[in-house]
């Protein structure tokens, strides 16, 4: 289940701005329960991006939501049902909030290739923090991070909420896996 996100760093007049190539740029996300798993894409709207001495300095990032789409099952209107109910006020409500949020909070040097990066992520219109690592080759960055679901009241199917869901349990922490593509 992959979150719409923007991504927000304060800017610097000496950094390189770069833009997000959302053609190029893949969003997947992986969802679990207890009797299996789901996975699937969402889009990237755009995307900006500052670089400078070896470090992210700032950058705003937006997933579209309504782009959310299922690639692990096959048959049509089982599929179109997940992703009507993952877009449903049982899980994200996308058609109230089309987009998420990152907003870094500090600089992210980078020691070789990888920088750890800390920012607050809004889904549903609620903020936390979260922390990833990042590694950059040339223009691409790719990131996995773990997303606790429980944090933005999506509450469907989770035993942080509901007791006696025995097989039914949808685990609280998706993944969302990030290769973002920038350009000058």
């Amino acid at each position: 289940m992959l979150v719409a996100m923007s991504l927000v760093v304060g800017g610097n007049a000496g950094a390189k701005e770069l833009k997000a190539d959302s053609e190029k740029t893949q969003i997947t996300w992986l969802g679990k329960k207890v009797t299996g798993q789901h996975n699937g894409t969402v889009e990237l709207k755009s995307g900006t991006m500052s670089v400078e001495d070896n470090a992210i300095v700032s950058g705003k990032f937006v997933i579209d939501m309504t782009s959310l789409k299922d690639v692990d099952i096959t048959d049509a209107e089982t599929n179109g049902k997940l992703i009507g109910h993952l877009k449903s006020d049982d899980f994200f409500s996308v058609e109230k909030y089309p987009e998420a949020t990152l907003v870094f909070t500090e600089k992210a040097g980078f020691n070789g290739n990888q920088a750890h990066v800390k920012g607050d992520l809004t889904v549903k219109g609620i903020t936390n923090p979260v922390e990833f690592d990042v590694t950059k080759e040339e223009n691409v960055y790719t990131t996995n991070i773990t997303v606790n679901r429980a944090k933005y009241n999506i509450r469907y199917g989770s035993k942080s909420f509901f007791n006696d869901l025995g097989d039914k349990v949808i685990y609280d922490n998706f993944e969302m896996g990030v290769k973002l593509v920038m350009q000058d």
